[in-house]
């Protein structure tokens, strides 16, 4: 389930450790604007698309849905649009797209 907020950084960090040897630890960094995120959120989402893409379900799809509040507030969505998320040919990729819309849509 999407958190409220991207202050789900004890849960990215968990997460986000699936990309690191073992004993290392990512750490959150503070933006300009005071909120925390976890570093390494992006590259795990990357590994999580390629895991969704090869027919992983359930957990990736949680870890992926965990992960959009953070991607949208390191700006990812600014770069691509949600809508060029969904409706390119990646399958995973167009899931982290829907989720975004629906995050997006719940705060407005």
């Amino acid at each position: 389930m999407l958190e409220s907020s991207p202050d789900n950084t004890e849960q990215l960090r968990s997460i986000n450790k699936k990309i690191v040897a073992d004993g290392e630890e990512l750490p959150a960094v503070t933006l300009k604007d005071g909120s925390r995120v976890q570093t390494g959120t992006v590259a795990t989402m990357l590994r999580n698309v390629a895991l969704y893409n090869a027919g992983e379900r359930g957990e990736v799809e949680e870890h992926l849905e965990v992960a959009v509040p953070t991607l949208i507030k390191v700006g990812l969505f600014e770069l691509f649009s949600v809508d060029e998320w969904i409706n390119g040919s990646n399958a995973g990729r167009s899931f982290v797209g829907q989720r975004a819309k629906e995050y997006l849509a719940k705060q407005s």
